[in-house]
């Protein structure tokens, strides 16, 4: 049985604080994605570089800004950074590590609540990995793409979706991006071991006892090739933890 999971530690010396190691010493995943690192690699805490994982990472030119990492218990046969385009690569969102079973990504998809600068670059964003993730369907390996897409696929995955049906992360053109990527082949694999299950998130904001109240969005995935759905067994989003105002979401695959 392999366990992967991920997680936004919005600030890997944040989530530190807050308990990562005591986190991975229970939870005990073979494979966790990291994103929004906000710190170079140097920076990682020497707690964590101590833990037995390989860890390999991809960090933003931008000191404190967004990056993606990849902690393992078998070192990857291969490595890569980023996608080919200049921008997204210098902001650290795609890493991808590959390993003798599958291939596992770790995505960090821009945010657009900051106005419609960053908005239009999340649309390209979207628009540049659509075509990337499909080149690796129908591959020798089945793959895993893992992270914070800051999007909510439909109204079940978002406490208050008529409110809310206007704001970046629950935009129609958003999520009609996700029903593209399920089209093209992809699963969302907690979704699929958890269908029409309401009040299921992965994110709350800091702001008014969201996470006591459950007032949240699932806007982190595990979509993969279908082989890989066939093999997952339990999908959790450990939300007991409090490492960063996203859980952990967790998924067993007997591989």
């Amino acid at each position: 049985m392999l366990k992967i999971s991920s997680l936004n530690v919005n600030g890997i010396r944040a989530a530190h604080r807050r308990g990562f190691t005591n986190w991975v010493s229970r939870s005990k995943p073979d494979i966790i994605c990291l994103q929004e690192l906000r710190a170079m690699e140097h920076q990682v805490p020497a707690p964590i570089q101590e833990m037995d994982y390989h860890g390999i990472y991809h960090t933003a030119e931008k000191k404190g800004y967004a990056g993606v990492g990849i902690l393992s218990r078998e070192m990857p046969l291969e490595v890569r950074k980023g996608i080919g385009v200049d921008w997204i690569d210098r902001e650290g969102r795609v890493l991808m590590a590959e390993f003798e079973e599958l291939t596992v990504f770790s995505i960090y998809a821009p945010s657009g609540t900051t106005g419609d600068v960053r908005q239009e670059l999340k649309i390209d964003f979207l628009d540049a990995f659509l075509p990337f993730a499909r080149n690796y369907l129908n591959r020798d390996k089945p793959v895993v793409f893992c992270g914070d897409f800051n999007i909510c696929h439909t109204s079940i995955d978002i406490h208050n979706p008529r409110r809310n049906r206007n704001t970046s992360g629950f935009l129609p053109e958003e999520r009609a991006w996700v029903s593209k990527l399920l089209e093209t082949g992809f699963e969302d694999v907690y979704r699929s071991l958890h269908k029409g299950e309401t009040d299921l998130y992965s994110w709350w904001s800091y702001r008014a006892a969201s996470k006591e109240r459950n007032k949240g969005w699932r806007i982190d995935y595990h979509m993969s090739s279908p082989e890989l759905l066939d093999a997952a067994q339990i999908a959790t989003i450990e939300r007991a933890w409090d490492l960063s105002d996203h859980a952990p979401v967790t998924i067993h695959y007997s591989i």
